[in-house]
């Protein structure tokens, strides 16, 4: 089975982090939390989730992990600025390991410089931060591009599972 990281901060949109992160353990992949701190606790923006950070992004690899996960809300825009974040995922890019970001999520793959010559999707108020990445931005439910998998708003889930889980 696979090892899954679920890059998380506070104010993460609630059901981006739960659905996915359950549907992936129910399939019996190991998922990981990854913070800033190991032990932090973790809230989501409506008061409906909360999680533990299980690993610090200071002490993990992205050769340590098949996939990478990125819920949205804040917590991409809490996570961004990070080094260690961007390296994760610049990591898990060049070696090809499905990364799935959705609403907000995208923001980090913008940061990490990942997104030019791609085609994507996001929350649709992010639709410039996408173009002037040099991507492509399409308004569907999940859009998949090479290793990338990007989805909207929590109504894409089923779509942004289905195909993460497609992937693993």
């Amino acid at each position: 089975m696979s090892k899954v990281a679920f890059l998380l901060a506070n104010a993460f949109e609630d059901s981006e982090m739960q659905v996915p992160y359950d549907a992936v353990k129910e399939a019996g992949h190991q998922a990981d939390i990854i913070g800033l701190e190991a032990g932090e606790t973790l809230k989501g923006k409506q008061g409906k989730a909360e999680y533990k950070a299980d690993k610090a992004i200071t002490s993990v690899t992205a050769s340590d992990y098949d996939a990478v996960v990125i819920p949205g809300g804040s917590s991409p825009e809490n996570l961004r600025l990070d080094s260690n974040i961007l390296k994760f995922v610049q990591e898990a890019d060049a070696s090809k390991k499905p990364i799935a970001a959705i609403c907000h999520g995208p923001q980090i793959l913008i940061s990490a410089g990942l997104t030019k010559g791609r085609t994507l999707t996001s929350y649709p108020p992010l639709q410039d931060d996408v173009t002037n990445s040099g991507a492509t931005f399409e308004d569907k439910e999940v859009v998949l591009d090479d290793n990338f998998i990007t989805s909207r708003t929590p109504k894409d889930e089923p779509a942004f599972v289905r195909e993460l889980l497609q992937r693993l």
